[in-house]
């Protein structure tokens, strides 16, 4: 896989998902924990910059008013009720692990499911002539399988680095990555995505 037409996103790791003290920690911290999803990203982040991938990180901003105004139900009222993610806070800060580069690219205005709506990453992307992209980050079943399925119907090349996501058990997990991830194609290790560029 050709590095500079490659780009890699990560998902919300955020310390309100990713920091024992974050409001959404407890959701997923037994999946971060068996999978060492923190420690994966790490380690694909550096290989990934290392190659010279586009990186680009893609937070959730609660969005209070647009809430307000669809009528927002289901996982962003929850979100919107617990007012996690809230701009400007700790919690909805990149974790130190995972910290932004100045000249990497950090995703405004992500206020739902899929990192493309409500956003410019898709001109980002073919701005830069990026045609594949590598998913990652929480949840597996949510926000990085929404990227995937919108990614994958704009015609980028997708692949989901599922060692480097995490959700809320075991089993959701797993489901999503022996019967969704492949839908895109392979489904990588983090060694085997880095083993793949040139």
């Amino acid at each position: 896989m050709n590095a500079k037409e490659t780009a890699v996103i990560f998902i919300e790791f955020q310390n309100d998902f990713c920091h024992p003290n974050g409001l959404l920690y407890d959701t997923v911290k037994s999946e971060l924990a068996r999978l060492g999803t923190v420690a994966n990203a790490q380690r694909l982040l550096t290989g990934a910059r290392r190659a010279g991938c586009k990186i680009i990180h893609s937070p959730f901003t609660l969005d209070r008013a647009w809430c307000e105004a669809q009528q927002a139900e289901g996982l962003l009222k929850g979100i919107y009720d617990g007012n996690i993610f809230l701009p400007g806070s700790w919690g909805h800060e990149i974790i130190s692990e995972l910290r932004p580069l100045e000249e990497e690219i950090v995703i405004e205005g992500k206020r739902s499911l899929s990192a493309f709506s409500h956003t410019n990453l898709a001109e980002i992307l073919r701005f830069a002539g990026i045609k594949n992209l590598i998913v990652t980050g929480q949840l597996t079943n949510v926000c990085a399988q929404a990227t995937a399925w919108s990614a994958y119907d704009l015609g980028f090349r997708v692949r989901m680095i599922t060692e480097a996501c995490a959700s809320a058990s075991r089993d959701i997990h797993e489901y999503v990555t022996n019967q969704i991830a492949p839908i895109f194609g392979e489904v990588p290790t983090v060694d085997g995505f880095l083993a793949s560029l040139n």
